[in-house]
């Protein structure tokens, strides 16, 4: 881990520090504000108290927090690496070095309200940077791994960063590439001089720096992809981070000192970076942090010696794990095929009871308890869950399929529905009577409020879901448009998402505004139904994007799942396992590559693979369509493969494009090139709502261009 410094400081950003520097009984003070939001790295916000329990809570600043668990609980395993062998932190040790880094950063010419940015794989040091930056009344601000250069420089820039803290010489060499543009970031240290840097000073200038220190003011910086625009940054305040830790400890029942977790999500989003830093601590937990080649297949690993109590993941994750598990099951044959259903059956069947309200029979009871003891006890250890008791999914929707395949092994996922900007706090599934329901989020937790909000062309139920509460977010950084677009001046978060309760209570989400497809006839088309469904009747495709705004007909880009390079995690020519598969049943064994499927769909437009898409479709029209607008029809195939040069290297990108009634001649029109590069290379879902636009201003012409961007499965 090294450290980039500044050695002259930067004239402060604080318009009002004169005023805010009257107020000196901090760390855990509340300074005056007069609104809910703000713009300004050094603004303060009104904090959200009311009678009610969950916002009743005292505010409480980060320092404190960590000192108490450190005091309460200083030999505590509180974070572990494996190099080599473990390698552990108390809690005590943990509060301590942070301090420490604190002392160094100020040292080095840190200012209050200024970013430290810090990129690097999830670690110890990652996360006492973190502690070390708000401790020093900086800006926390997390920096993904995969950032070109040009995006390194924009976060530094955005939160004028005086400091940058990296892992390793690659991450390294993307601020150096555009060092020229960072005069204030001077110098290299490595963390064992960081460290000596800190120990060498006296706590007077950091008590100075806590005494100011309030609650109600940034602390923390998480940026958003920036997928329809420059990336923004969400403000955090330190109030907002502790008291949303301990809501998320109450609403999971976590217990001090008995929970264990796995850091291996970025913690440069939200969701990681809540549950590994805070929520961890305010609960005593002990975060071991994977390798960093998690995603590649160490994980599993890593699962198996920790055993987990608390385990998150996004959807992709667990999907990759359902599939995976799938194929073994596919293997078995015989009675042992037959005593895995029956146990999968009863371990479901346990969970369908709690959501109903139903007691189960005696025999229930027993079968329950003896397919635990003979199969799911023993599948749950061999994947490294053996002791989770929380298991969550966020990030995205996950599919009822997978939900219901873990909960049949005893290993049930809550899913809830959150924002960035509301702390990830709205909905949750909760694994009690009357409390989940698969295929919804949940329902609204306690800690906030949420209504629908009716817009032009929504349907009856449904409306714009706005959130209000303690949990809502400052603000974005230096953008105050999109601040007050955002949130309103009551308080409310405007989410851009639709929604819509069932008689329950159970919230559902319909999609996006801006992803609505309006067509020529003025039939406002939720793009995101469509397309799942349309997923689940073709298994063998990875992603399904729904186009036609402004056009008389509908048309959607479908793409195969494929293999992907565990490495660089492109997609691969060679076909899932998942779609091998389906190609054997369909009687064609040939077919090993998208290449392949290809050839064979331009061959036979009515061949036996074409058909399965077609009927697949079709299924969808007679059974999903609510209207006759929102069907499907007259498939036409196009395909194409192409080899594109990105960062010095030939990649090759197949194309599938099943345009559903429509013609495409005479319409092209051209992509613009930056825009088409970034497609390629970011992910199928982070691109989605870009594309969507995209697509909507280029008109038909999409096949030529945008058709099928296969993505990894």
């Amino acid at each position: 881990m090294q450290v980039e410094t500044n050695t002259s400081a930067k004239q402060s950003i604080m318009n009002n520090l004169e005023v805010i520097e009257n107020y000196k009984n901090g760390p855990d003070q509340v300074i005056p504000a007069s609104s809910f939001k703000t713009w300004n790295a050094d603004g303060a916000t009104q904090v959200f108290l009311s009678d009610e329990e969950a916002a009743s809570y005292k505010p409480k600043s980060v320092y404190t927090m960590l000192k108490e668990t450190a005091k309460d609980y200083p030999n505590h395993p509180a974070l572990a690496v494996k190099r080599g062998v473990w390698k552990y932190w108390t809690y005590k040790e943990y509060f301590e070095e942070s301090k420490t880094v604190a002392k160094a950063f100020i040292k080095l010419g840190l200012d209050r309200f200024h970013g430290v940015c810090i990129m690097g794989f999830n670690s110890p040091e990652w996360v006492i940077a973190n502690y070390g930056a708000v401790f020093a009344g900086g800006l926390s601000t997390g920096v993904y791994t995969t950032n070109s250069p040009e995006a390194c420089r924009y976060l530094a820039d955005s939160c004028d960063a005086q400091i940058i803290v990296v892992e390793d010489v690659t991450c390294l060499n993307k601020f150096l590439a555009v060092k020229r543009f960072l005069p204030s970031i001077k110098g290299v240290l490595s963390w064992p001089e960081l460290l000596a840097t800190g120990l060498a000073e006296k706590d007077t200038e950091l008590n100075e720096r806590l005494s100011l220190s309030a609650v109600n003011q940034c602390c923390t910086l998480i940026y958003t992809s920036g997928t329809t625009g420059p990336p923004k940054g969400v403000m955090y305040s330190q109030d907002l981070l502790i008291w949303t830790a301990l809501q998320y400890k109450i609403n999971g029942l976590l217990k001090d000192t008995e929970e264990s977790m796995v850091s291996y999500l970025p913690l440069s989003h939200l969701a990681a970076h809540l549950l590994d830093i805070y929520i961890s601590c305010v609960s005593v937990t002990t975060v071991y942090f994977a390798q960093p080649d998690a995603l590649k297949g160490s994980l599993l690993q890593t699962l198996l010696e920790v055993q987990p109590t608390r385990f998150m993941g996004v959807p992709r994750v667990w999907e990759k794990m359902y599939e995976k598990m799938q194929e073994a099951e596919a293997s078995v044959g015989g009675l042992k095929k037959i005593i895995l259903l029956w146990a999968k059956y009863h371990g479901l069947n346990y969970y369908n009871a709690i959501r109903d309200g139903r007691i189960l029979s005696s025999y229930e009871v027993m079968a329950n308890s003896l397919a635990k003891s003979l199969i799911i006890n023993k599948v749950k250890a061999a994947i490294g869950l053996s002791r989770s008791t929380g298991l969550i999914s966020g990030g995205a929707p996950i599919s009822k399929e997978v939900l219901e395949f873990f909960m049949s092994l005893d290993l049930p996922i809550m899913e809830g529905y959150g924002l960035s900007e509301s702390m990830s706090i709205c909905s949750m599934n909760m694994i009690e009577e009357g409390m989940f329901k698969l295929g919804s989020v949940g329902k609204i937790l306690p800690q906030t409020t949420c209504r629908l909000e009716y817009f032009s062309g929504c349907k009856l139920g449904e409306g714009e879901i706005l959130i209000k509460g303690r949990n809502i977010f400052m603000g974005y950084l230096k953008m105050p448009e999109k601040t007050n677009e955002t949130i309103d001046d009551e308080g409310w978060l405007h989410t851009g998402d639709i929604g819509c309760f069932d008689d329950d209570g159970f919230l559902f989400i319909s999609g996006r505004i801006k992803e609505l497809v309006i067509t020529a006839g003025g039939e406002n088309i939720p793009p995101l139904l469509i397309e799942d469904t349309v997923k689940k009747q073709l298994p063998f495709i990875s992603n399904a994007m729904l186009v036609g705004d402004k056009q008389k007909y509908l048309s959607i880009l479908l793409t195969l799942k494929t293999d992907v390079n565990e490495e660089t995690g492109e997609p691969l020519d060679t076909l899932s396992p998942q779609c091998l598969k389906m190609m054997i049943n369909l009687g064609l064994p040939q077919l090993h590559t998208v290449t392949d499927a290809l050839i064979e769909l331009e061959k036979n437009p009515q061949g036996v693979l074409a058909t399965a898409i077609q009927e697949g479709i079709q299924r969808y029209n007679d059974h999903h369509a609510v209207s006759r607008a929102q069907k499907l029809q007259r498939i036409k195939q196009y395909t194409k493969v192409e080899e594109k040069r990105c960062d010095g290297k030939i990649r090759r990108y197949h194309k599938l494009f099943i345009q559903l009634k429509g013609s495409l001649e005479n319409k092209k029109q051209t992509v613009d090139k930056q825009f088409f590069q970034a497609a390629l290379l970011d992910s199928f879902e982070e691109v989605r709502l870009q594309l969507r636009t995209k697509t909507s201003e280029l008109g038909s012409d999409i096949s030529t261009h945008l058709a099928g961007l296969l993505e990894p499965s």
